[in-house]
């Protein structure tokens, strides 16, 4: 679809853009921009939103927060920016970072990064295209690839000052559940208990490292022909500096079928045919070099933030904010997230 008919200028339509004000600022700080940008939204905002960008010979992805974000942590465009430029010439495949915009434009900021050809698995269908074999190997060039990201110096890149990695678990404990009190559109006891039990065991750092915050299968574009090719990690906009583990411990409980609301239904990240939880704790044990003793509470962690990260869409679908399809069914997805979450905490890996 095109953006064009975005309507009042200096105001985003329906779809979140303006064009006119968005090819200003491409023709001012595009390198290689000849005019004529039109737009087509990919992704409907269960994080940011995410469009591909054309002038005909040229190609982007712009992204900007969703519509009526209620977890202003959860979607730091600035944040985004920075690490993507930070780890350009790392061992860790990111877009190329092209251009930042603040919130003079469109009311909100947004980015704009390369376009990179390739493959998102998102749907278990779209998995089970593949043999086993082919499945397994995505799986483990995966937690690979996070490993890399892990052994990332933050200090060597410039990003010693991206984060607070001490008392980092203990501050997104008591982060995720402000989150929330803003967001809840209901009362629920699991969430509470869960946040009791987060915050009375939560242990001392496992180490710090870059964490993406989100890392799954859909969130990299893989070689068209070749899934055991990871050719970029996007979506940061939750990176930090913080404990590897949680990146890992929501990485392995994404297998978990109460995820499906979240994730649009039949994602990929849940598929029988992927190697359990375990099998990829081990593979990033050995792959990194580091323990991953009492994963668990990462584990639990990773279902208290997605739960809170659902009401929060829940909550902007029940006000008309979201756009795309499929947000009809995530809001029942807190309720057995916190659930599970509660299991982990007593469970093993």
């Amino acid at each position: 679809m095109s953006a064009g008919s975005a309507g009042e200028a200096g105001r985003p339509g329906a779809d979140g853009l303006d064009l006119a004000v968005l090819e200003r600022f491409f023709a001012d700080n595009v390198p290689g921009f000849r005019g004529g940008l039109t737009t087509e939204l990919l992704h409907g905002g269960r994080s940011n939103l995410t469009y591909k960008a054309t002038d005909g010979a040229n190609t982007w992805v712009v992204r900007r927060p969703p519509l009526g974000g209620l977890t202003p942590s959860a979607h730091d465009m600035a944040r985004e920016y920075r690490v993507v430029s930070a780890l350009a010439d790392s061992a860790v495949p990111v877009p190329r970072a092209v251009a930042l915009a603040d919130d003079t434009l469109l009311g909100v900021p947004f980015s704009v990064v390369e376009y990179v050809p390739g493959t998102v698995i998102r749907t278990r269908e779209q998995l089970h295209r593949l043999p086993d074999h082919r499945i397994a190997g995505c799986a483990h060039a995966l937690v690979d690839t996070l490993a890399r990201l892990h052994a990332v110096d933050p200090a060597e890149i410039g990003l010693a000052d991206f984060g607070r990695p001490e008392g980092y678990l203990a501050r997104q404990v008591a982060r995720w559940y402000d989150q929330w009190q803003r967001v809840r559109t209901r009362e629920l006891a699991d969430i509470d208990r869960l946040y009791r039990r987060l915050a009375e065991t939560c242990p001392p750092e496992s180490g710090f490292a870059i964490v993406h915050g989100d890392f799954r299968i859909d969130n990299a574009i893989l070689a068209p022909d070749d899934p055991e090719e990871v050719r970029a990690v996007v979506d940061w906009e939750m990176a930090t500096l913080g404990d590897p583990l949680a990146d890992l411990g929501l990485h392995v409980a994404y297998a978990d079928p109460a995820f499906a609301p979240v994730l649009a239904g039949a994602a990929a990240s849940t598929s029988e045919r992927l190697p359990r939880p375990g099998e990829l704790a081990r593979r990033y044990a050995e792959t990194s070099g580091r323990d991953v003793t009492g994963l668990g509470f990462h584990i639990a962690l990773g279902y208290f933030k997605t739960a809170v990260i659902a009401e929060g869409i829940h909550a902007r679908f029940r006000g008309g904010l979201t756009r795309g399809s499929g947000f009809e069914t995530v809001g029942r997805a807190p309720a057995p997230l916190a659930a599970a979450g509660l299991r982990a905490l007593t469970g093993s890996v």
